[in-house]
């Protein structure tokens, strides 16, 4: 496989000013609704399908959500904010407007490690601005929109809690206090990836363009200059994630055949999960502030077979510890009870513990047990599985020990070692019912489901 190439042969730099990314105005969207008069005469006219207002309707509710001029266009706050990065969205006039909405007086922030260091920043200034009498920044590690910790903000009496660097995974209507997400949106140099992909791969080619949330617009704007160029250039979704957004435990499975996938981020963690997801695909990422791109490798066999020993050696346990993790609202309730049946059904003792930080020493601490099944995070069992003196089974792993699915590796048509379905859809929101997703629908068929392997009949929903 060749070097890709940049296309950039100067040194490599961080894409600083917002003005230097290129931006494609949006599509006009068609209109769904009108006014009465100009409704009938539309249908007089056509055959559209506009939707008539009732004249004896009561008016809808409007709840303004444009910012005021006077926030906009305070020159004190926009000197204060100048000292934030010019391409980093962090809606600093937004979420001012939110908080004065609110009425909110104790404000909590939480922030993932890489923009803890302007955390104290942003806090000076929503209290500055925005008239909260308290704003504190929750110090616990965040590491994905599944911490949101929306009971510490509780316990601490926040009338509102601001979630940066993350997509809406769990509901504004399902957590205990009002929250406001702000994705923290990177611009990066959109011309430099476009003439990169260009530079590496052939118009006839079929690419799919994926990301961590910060560069879901970019890829937007980098797949409308490709498509004329491009013979299939998709943005993969899996709902209720944004096109093209991965997670670390959710990722797409790409439906048609795709060349390559081009992932926008600056670590693998992210890519690894979509790799997992499609283990035939090959996958290159473009690194948006060295500005480079590169092909990465995952070892799909092995990590298979280290996850098979595990399953199986849990087959042959007498005893299970369920670990319901406790970091923000990575451990799902539900899904905890539905194991807890099964394994009653089974007549298999099991022992519950509560951690906010799943670690090999302090479960070799805990003995009696003969396998773990952890509700927090799959990855914690993927990769670092071989830490455990134990076997540590995630959801879908446990179902399969306990006879519930077949194995990835099990069935008639058994794949070549490495290109098996091993599904990545944890907050998928049509995933399997080890899913966690607080998206999912409770009646749903099983074409529906796109994961491998056979379904119970009962479908396990998202605690609320």
């Amino acid at each position: 496989m060749h070097e890709p190439k940049s296309a950039d042969s100067g040194t490599a730099e961080r894409c600083q000013s917002q003005s230097e990314a290129s931006t494609s105005a949006p599509a006009p969207q068609p209109r769904r609704f009108t006014g009465r008069r100009a409704a009938a005469a539309q249908q007089a006219n056509s055959t559209g399908s506009a939707v008539v207002p009732s004249s004896s309707a009561k008016p809808a509710r409007v709840i303004t959500q444009q910012v005021p001029d006077d926030i906009l266009h305070n020159d004190a706050l926009n000197e204060a904010a100048a000292v934030l990065p010019a391409n980093y969205s962090f809606e600093i006039h937004k979420t001012i407007w939110r908080i004065k909405q609110k009425g909110a007086k104790r404000v909590a922030l939480q922030f993932p490690e890489g923009l803890l260091m302007y955390a104290c920043v942003i806090s000076d200034i929503l209290e500055r601005f925005a008239d909260a009498e308290h704003v504190f920044i929750l110090g616990d590690v965040t590491y994905g929109a599944c911490c949101i910790d929306d009971f510490s903000a509780r316990a601490l009496e926040a009338d509102l809690l601001v979630h940066y660097g993350h997509s809406c995974l769990v509901p504004v209507d399902v957590t205990t206090i009002p929250c406001l997400y702000v994705f923290v949106d990177i611009q990066i140099d959109i011309h430099h990836l476009v003439e990169t992909i260009k530079l590496n791969f052939q118009p006839e080619q079929k690419l799919a363009l994926a990301g961590t949330i910060q560069f879901a617009a970019s890829l937007q704007a980098v797949r409308e200059q490709l498509s004329p160029l491009f013979s299939s250039l998709s943005v993969p979704q899996s709902r209720p994630l944004s096109p093209g957004e991965v997670l670390g435990c959710t990722a797409p499975v790409l439906k048609q055949e795709v060349d390559a996938i081009v992932f926008v981020a600056d670590g693998r963690f992210h890519l690894e999960a979509i790799m997992i997801a499609n283990p035939t695909t090959p996958a290159y990422r473009y690194d948006p502030y060295g500005r480079v791109l590169v092909i990465e490798e995952y070892d799909q066999e092995g990590m298979r077979a280290v996850r098979r020993r595990a399953v199986e050696a849990a087959r042959l346990a007498g005893s299970f510890g369920l670990v319901l993790g406790t970091l923000g609202r990575q451990g799902n309730p539900r899904i905890l009870e539905h194991i807890q049946g099964l394994l009653e059904k089974r007549g298999l003792p099991y022992t519950n513990v509560l951690l906010s930080e799943v670690a090999p020493w302090k479960l070799a601490l805990m003995e009696g047990v003969d396998a773990w099944i952890q509700i927090a995070c799959p990855r914690l069992s993927i990769d670092w599985g071989e830490g455990f003196q134990k076997p540590t089974l995630t959801p879908y792993e446990a179902l399969i020990a306990l006879a519930e699915v077949p194995g990835w590796w099990e069935g008639e048509q058994v794949a070549k070692p490495g290109t098996e379905a091993y599904p990545m859809d944890y907050y998928a929101k049509d995933g399997g019912v080890w899913n966690s997703s607080y998206h999912r629908s409770s009646k749903r068929s099983d074409k529906q489901n796109s994961s491998p392997g056979p379904r119970p009949a009962s479908v396990v929903s998202a605690v609320s």
